[in-house]
């Protein structure tokens, strides 16, 4: 592995805050906010959406991953691990730089849809606007530029050569490029560094500015009490700077083929499993290396967010490993993987950090005690819960069951919207959920508000709510449907669906169960304190 540790460019996390008291956020990807130019990005919405949660009493923004999208668009098939989706970099704010002009940008079709995402749009019409924001930025008298491209080195020299030749070669995955290059060969590595230097300069600058906005928005955010919960993959995409760079780390062979691929076994949901195609670790040499890359990793991601969501957490214990070339995991068995020993070579080196362990799906003993051991925070979904499969009252997904230690949802981006699941179960299944609620009276249309209070009222201390629940959507506004490819990662707000009256309602409801931020709270009783120091005086002044 090239490289070490990043040099810290974020402010140092607060340690210790999450899960000590009772607390609420949103689920709401950057690229689902409200935007003029094709999809959500760091733009004056994205503030004016922090302002939002903080008046609406809110503690997290859950922003999911944020790396650059490969094929089929979905965060968590990225071209790097480390870098940042260039799709976010505020075009406004390039507007005024002065590196763009307003209309430039409005000439750009990203779409005509405001509650959709045209990918194959952006693509093509927003990186040449990029482009030409790059040509006109001077970045060599650019000294904050040239620290950033320093400090960072250790992953963006390669994530940016990575890029450059894969748009000079049709975009074509790695190992289909010429071997010389697709097997890192000093001499290729020196001719297209050479040949290709503007184009790595112009996956440079687009990392800098993302990083630049970014870090601006969360300082924001954090001055605002709103705490930024990221998200990591546990797998890289095999067609990844990650992959390509440091081919030892993966089950590949020596042309740097994957031997066995990730994915999931069949269950009740999916007759053939999961093919996710990822390739898997070589935990061996994780082991003998002492986890550096994963410590590397978690490093930056604790200093890029303030809370991080480890996707897959029972991966850790057993993956799934499918042998490559097949169509589907039928074939696969499970392997055992690190354990908690990487996590605690981990906290060895980082100390204590915040994470929630995304452990949904099928859970053994070994998983159970991994969780236990970590002290991490489980998940739990409350569309789980009204299975006729599994009725019992020992359900772990039903809210009584619910540990303190952990992080409800009703739902999360790979399920269905609250209003769209309870209309695609089965009659039982809905005469359970609403025997559950005690409740046989209030209208369909209207259920998703019993069902938030449900799991905001659970004990579990963080609750998190998609802004699709919030707002009694239904499946036209789901996020993503797992195996499939096309339909997903596309939805967004429309102005004016954030309106004072859901802030009021979600306030209204975060406050009844004991969740509302501690800053709004301080906020609010220094403002009553205030009016009646006020109403004293102006009593005395009377007197």
């Amino acid at each position: 592995m090239r490289g070490g540790f990043p040099i810290q460019r974020f402010a140092v996390n607060e340690r210790g805050i999450l899960m000590k008291e009772r607390a609420a956020g949103i689920l709401l990807h950057i690229s689902s906010l409200p935007s003029k130019y094709g999809i959500g990005c760091f733009s004056k919405t994205a503030y004016d959406f922090v302002d939002w949660l903080y008046e609406a009493g809110q503690t997290y923004w859950q922003i999911l991953p944020v790396g650059p999208t490969s094929f089929g668009d979905s965060p968590y098939q990225s071209f790097s691990t480390f870098a940042g989706n260039p799709y976010f970099i505020s075009l406004e704010a390039l507007i005024d730089e002065g590196v763009l002009t307003e209309e430039e940008c409005d000439a750009a079709d990203f779409g005509d849809r405001a509650d959709d995402i045209s990918f194959d749009k952006l693509y093509h019409n927003r990186y040449p606007l990029l482009r030409k924001a790059c040509s006109r930025s001077d970045l060599s008298r650019y000294p904050e530029y040239k620290e950033f491209v320093r400090e960072n080195e250790w992953w963006l020299a390669d994530y940016a050569l990575y890029m450059a030749v894969k748009d000079s070669l049709g975009g074509i995955p790695w190992q289909q490029w010429p071997e010389d290059i697709s097997l890192r060969r000093e001499e290729a590595i020196e001719k297209y560094s050479e040949e290709l230097k503007d184009d790595i300069e112009f996956y440079q600058y687009l990392q800098f500015k993302f990083f630049e906005q970014y870090s601006q928005l969360k300082a924001y955010a954090n001055k605002k009490g709103i705490r930024i919960v990221g998200d990591i993959p546990i797998y890289v995409s095999m067609d990844s700077a990650d992959a390509w760079a440091n081919p030892e780390l993966f089950q590949l062979d020596e042309k740097h083929v994957p031997v066995a691929v990730a994915g999931c076994p069949p269950d009740g949901f999916t007759a053939d499993g999961q093919l996710w195609g990822n390739p898997l670790y070589r935990w061996d040499y994780h082991k003998e290396q002492g986890f550096e890359w994963w410590i590397s990793r978690l490093k930056y991601c604790f200093e890029l967010y303030d809370v991080t969501r480890i996707d897959h957490f029972r991966g850790f214990d057993e993956y799934y490993s499918i042998p490559y070339g097949e169509k589907t995991a039928r074939n696969g068995h499970w392997e055992k993987g690190p354990g908690i020993e990487l996590f605690r070579a981990v906290e060895a080196k980082l100390g204590k950090n915040e994470v929630i362990a995304e452990d949904l799906g099928y859970m053994t003993d070994t998983v159970r005690q991994m969780l236990k051991d970590s002290g991490f925070p489980g998940m739990k979904v409350l569309e789980f819960a009204f299975d006729a499969r599994d009725s019992s009252a020992t359900n772990d997904y039903l809210p009584h069951n619910y540990p303190v230690n952990s992080v409800v949802y009703t739902g999360t981006h790979d399920n269905e919207t609250i209003a769209g699941w309870f209309d695609s179960i089965s009659k039982d299944e809905q005469q359970m959920a609403r025997d559950y609620l005690c409740d046989s009276l209030t209208p369909k249309d209207e259920l998703y508000k019993p069902f938030v209070s449900l799991v905001m009222r659970s004990k579990a201390r963080t609750c998190i709510i998609p802004i699709q629940d919030y707002l009694g959507l239904d499946n036209a506004a789901r996020m993503n449907t797992p195996s499939t490819i096309g339909i997903n990662w596309r939805w967004r707000l429309k102005e004016g669906q954030l309106t004072d009256e859901l802030q009021a309602y979600i306030l209204k409801t975060t406050r009844l169960f004991g969740r509302v931020s501690k800053k709004l709270k301080l906020q609010k009783e220094a403002e009553e304190k205030a009016a009646e120091v006020k109403i004293k005086t102006e009593t005395e002044d009377k007197a």
